[in-house]
């Protein structure tokens, strides 16, 4: 594998798709190294494997590397970048060392705008309950393997496919799932159109003898299916003709169920048995659904497949309880898209009896630019919100485009809305608003996820709440 190629250099390793594929190499066997602009857990666990880690961006940290992998947050001027192609050494993207790590296996590529960390980690989950020993790279910490990638000895890969700066058609699968499509990423794309077509590329690069999975339920996801050249096998809530299709569904505090019935394409209906998760909301039995389709794809029996899912308990900061203190419940969630808002504050409402206060980050300017409105009403089905400043995500500011802009925006839906600028002093604003019986759930895919123990810990003691620190991206 990989050729001659032993030393192998990642610029961005603490992202975590980066760190993901860095730790599978340095479990192969490979001399692995990288650099971030800071350490965090994600690089003292890589450090524990073996993989020298340096803080920051130098030209000396190439070092004799064999092969550079930079993350899609690397912009062409990085140093290390610039050395390694002064020194003719190969610089690519994460997606083109997925590829060539997936090229000896049966790869199956989750892609789509949202569902992917979840439905990678259930798949994962039930490859490697059945045996099958999978190899796997997640968007994600599943703590049933207690990290985001797993070296297995079987003969699938299972991975999450990176649709955002068109990476993910590096990849061809044996199975694509494809969760659904949304209007992300004009910066790559340019319009919806072309987004559309890469989607259907995508599918159309698996081989003959493999399957795409798609969901049915999802309308531009559907408007593809025609137009696939591979075997389509389509799951759903809502659609009665999808092959996989969830009924009689039942969503609760913190789990959901439905009754699974296959369709084939001659038309037999059998049913095969209840799913039930330990994950909320109908978002979540969507991408059980995906992960029953892959399953049954590879040969899996329902069983194993169900009960494999029932002991699934989510993958890191998705919808993941982080504790309560005086009543209050902190949950956190990387949502950090207005579909994705809307599916967790409607997960939270269909189970809990509580007042919903969402803590929110934006990440990225351009995503706030273009969605907006969209935030503004998604932002709005909670009880009462609050805005921390725009996690910029390595971009420069758009003029116009402030909290302040989103915060005049969700005002209008009528909630009462907070804005905290500055990240630190959010754990005591919320100590100040929550009241026993709330649901404080914090949103965002930027340095939010650093917050839920701080709310805890201020809840618990307000006066302290004022020294809490902790670092923030």
């Amino acid at each position: 594998m990989l050729g001659r190629t032993r030393r192998i250099h990642f610029v961005g390793i603490g992202g975590i798709g980066m760190s993901g594929i860095a730790e599978l190499l340095a479990n192969l066997g490979y001399e692995v190294s990288g650099s971030d602009a800071k350490m965090s857990e994600v690089t003292d666990r890589l450090q524990t494997l073996g993989v020298r880690v340096g803080r920051g961006h130098a030209a000396s940290q190439v070092g004799s590397a064999d092969v550079v992998v930079v993350s899609s947050a690397i912009d062409a001027g990085n140093p290390e970048v610039e050395a390694a192609r002064k020194r003719r050494i190969p610089v690519i993207p994460r997606a083109e060392m997925l590829a060539e790590l997936m090229r000896l296996r049966y790869g199956i590529a989750i892609a789509g705008a949202h569902g992917k960390t979840t439905t990678t980690s259930m798949v994962a989950l039930v490859l490697e309950r059945a045996g099958l020993d999978p190899t796997a790279v997640i968007g994600g910490r599943l703590s049933a393997f207690g990290s985001n990638a797993r070296l297995g000895r079987g003969d699938y890969m299972v991975a999450e496919a990176d649709e955002s700066d068109r990476s993910f058609l590096k990849l061809s699968p044996s199975i694509a799932v494809i969760t659904n499509i949304d209007h992300e990423h004009m910066e790559s794309y340019g319009s919806w159109d072309a987004l559309q077509q890469a989607f259907l590329e995508f599918a159309n690069k698996v081989p003959f003898y493999g399957a795409v999975i798609a969901c049915a339920d999802d309308r531009p996801v559907r408007a593809l299916v025609p137009h696939m050249t591979r075997r389509v096998i389509t799951y759903g809530l809502g659609d009665a003709s999808a092959q996989i299709a969830g009924h009689g569904m039942a969503l609760e505090a913190f789990g959901s169920t439905c009754r699974i019935v296959q369709s084939t394409e001659q038309g037999k209906r059998t049913e095969l048995g209840a799913l039930r998760l330990r994950v909320p909301g109908r978002h979540n039995l969507l991408n059980g659904l995906a992960a029953v389709a892959v399953g049954l794809e590879t040969g899996v029996p329902f069983t194993r497949i169900a009960s494999a899912l029932e002991q699934f308990a989510g993958a890191e900061r998705r919808f993941q309880r982080r504790g309560e203190e005086q009543g209050v419940m902190v949950v956190d969630d990387y949502g950090h898209h207005p579909t994705e808002i809307a599916a967790v504050i409607a997960a939270a409402r269909a189970g809990l009896d509580r007042r919903v206060v969402v803590v929110f980050q934006p990440h990225r300017y351009s995503r706030t630019r273009d969605l907006l409105d969209a935030f503004g009403d998604a932002l709005s089905a909670a009880d009462e919100i609050v805005l921390t400043d725009i996690y910029p995500a390595g971009e420069a500011p758009v003029p116009g485009i402030t909290i302040e802009a989103l915060d005049a925006r969700v005002r209008k839906g009528g909630r009462p809305v907070h804005l905290v600028k500055a990240l630190d002093d959010v754990p005591a604003a919320v100590a100040r608003i929550a009241r026993p019986n709330d649901l404080v759930i914090t949103l965002g895919a930027g340095s939010i996820g650093t917050l839920p123990d701080r709310i805890l810990a201020a809840i618990r003691e307000p006066h302290a709440s004022a020294d809490a620190g902790g670092e923030a991206e």
